[in-house]
């Protein structure tokens, strides 16, 4: 199954438990309630979400004659996107990694750490400002927010619930019929985490579908396989001081080395990407 398809059921499937646990407490009322609140909770992450981040890990903005090679490689890559040319950060951080934010092409920010830098080489550089831009162009900063929006649905939904449960308001008329104490409670506690873990496999979805356009940018899979060999031993050996709320944005995980289970994590194992890339040929 196609990444982009995969990514549609999922978020279908998220729209479902929203009108699932709304049926169950509120009906459609109680859907649409939550579902704006959402909305308004997401807007304001839309727009501003990319300064938040840049500013939280202290990018510097860096111009042609600071950064050419860097540079370079990011105009050059943006122009067989056909991307307008995103603006340049480098963070002060050892740890290797990179990621991509804002809220559209127009306004799109890649921001590389000093230490992914020192340890790639020209072609693996590519790979990963590749695999950024394709993350620009694939809009995944609007499809987060929308799985983002969805999730904040349901979990304010499940905090209803949780009251509802307790104060016995279980709705039932004819359009709607509520599912009871035992019904309430268990979407209250279960709710959350499915969207949780549905919210994770997006993510993960985008990343492997990231790596196959970013491929398709520098013509070279082999590139980034090999830069995120490197990134998966570096990132075990020089850890992170990264936010949760933030670990998706990142080529790597920075938080791998505190992982308990690869169920939780917002990125697909490393070693499958790798294998993913090198199957694929040179275009």
């Amino acid at each position: 199954m196609g990444n982009t398809v995969k990514t549609a059921l999922l978020l279908g499937a998220l729209t479902g438990l929203l009108m699932l646990i709304g049926g169950l407490i509120g009906g459609r009322g109680g859907v649409f309630i939550a579902f704006i609140f959402a909305i308004i909770l997401n807007f304001g992450s839309y727009w501003f979400s990319d300064k938040i981040v840049l500013k939280m890990y202290h990018a510097q903005e860096v111009s042609e004659s600071s950064a050419p090679g860097l540079f370079s490689i990011v105009r050059n890559l943006a122009l067989k996107a056909q991307l307008p040319k995103p603006r340049l950060y480098i963070i002060p951080e050892e740890a290797p990694n990179a990621f991509a934010t804002g809220r559209n092409e127009k306004h799109a920010f890649v921001a590389v750490t000093e230490g992914i830098m020192k340890i790639l080489n020209k072609e693996e550089l590519e790979g990963v400002i590749a695999h950024e831009i394709s993350h620009i162009k694939n809009r995944d900063m609007l499809i987060g927010s929308i799985a983002a929006t969805l999730v904040g649905a349901i979990v304010m939904l499940a905090h209803m619930a949780q009251w509802a449960a307790i104060f016995g308001g279980v709705r039932s008329d004819d359009e709607d019929s509520g599912g009871g104490i035992i019904g309430l409670i268990a979407m209250a506690i279960l709710a959350p985490i499915a969207a949780a873990l549905i919210q994770m496999a997006i993510s993960r979805s985008r990343e492997y579908l990231a790596d196959a356009s970013g491929a398709g940018i520098t013509k070279n899979p082999y590139g980034l396989a090999g830069a995120l060999g490197k990134l998966s031993k570096a990132s075990q050996i020089i850890p992170m001081d990264a936010n949760p709320s933030t670990a998706h944005l990142f080529i790597v995980n920075p938080l791998s080395g505190k992982m308990l289970m690869n169920l939780f994590s917002t990125h697909p194992p490393l070693e499958d990407r790798i294998a993913r890339l090198k199957i694929m040929k040179p275009y």
